[in-house]
């Protein structure tokens, strides 16, 4: 799916009966909010975790300190591990993650300003990742990020429908 239509994912996943779950960082509830902001979207919808501190991705959904540790919060395997916890946790179909630095501070040489990792967990143990470097200021870095995750989201769903 190229283009973005909230209303439509929120509907497929009420159609499909299957619900969503979000565990975001850097976006600190944009991609739920996109999804609730849909009226019906409590048919879909189970709950979003905003975990901005190590310790709460730890605490609220599993996190391994030792991926922290390794990986780092911004990193593939943190998102992966944030989006099948959520969705382990809330008990949904999808669980969807963002993790990265939105700026303007806070980026190295090895993880600059923008670098964004989304993941979508789904099936039976199924998960995608997404490796983002968005440009812009705090607000389009995260804008750009909930838009992509949500992208992936509706990507997931159509393969799980067997459309993809």
């Amino acid at each position: 799916m190229d283009t973005l239509d909230i209303g439509q994912i929120v509907y497929k996943l009420i159609d499909a009966k299957s619900t969503v779950a979000t565990a975001e960082s850097c976006t600190g509830g944009l991609i739920a909010s996109s999804i609730v902001d849909i009226p019906g979207a409590s048919d879909c919808f189970n709950e979003g975790y905003i975990t901005y501190s190590n310790e709460a991705k730890m605490k609220n959904l599993g996190v391994k300190d030792s991926t922290l540790m390794v990986h780092g919060a911004v990193s593939a395997e943190t998102a992966k591990e944030m989006a099948k916890g959520v969705k382990r946790v809330a008990k949904s179909d999808f669980g969807v993650s963002s993790t990265g630095i939105a700026g303007p501070g806070g980026g190295s040489p090895k993880k600059p300003v923008g670098l964004v990792y989304i993941a979508c967990a789904y099936g039976q143990d199924k998960c995608k990742v997404k490796e983002l470097h968005l440009k812009g200021d705090r607000t389009a870095v995260r804008t750009s990020a909930t838009r992509e995750a949500l992208l992936l989201l509706a990507d997931c769903l159509l393969e799980e429908e067997g459309i993809n």
